[in-house]
């Protein structure tokens, strides 16, 4: 498990490097921008289904104990 979530840091710590100007169709300094892009709400989506998976995994490995 630690091999995996080490894997998902350094590959979310490279991500921000493909930052560039120009890319998408609104504001690339607001809330919206980061709601509304692919480039930004894909990786925000996975992010928030992993978290809400280790999260359940985690519950019930702690209720069986």
């Amino acid at each position: 498990m630690r091999k995996f979530l080490s894997f998902l840091l350094i590959m979310s710590a490279s991500s921000s490097s493909f930052a560039h100007e120009g890319h998408g169709h609104t504001e690339g300094f607001t809330i919206t921008h980061y709601f509304t892009e692919p480039e930004h709400f894909i990786p925000l989506a996975a992010a928030i289904v992993v978290a809400i998976v280790m999260v359940r995994k985690w519950r019930r490995s702690a209720t069986k104990k």
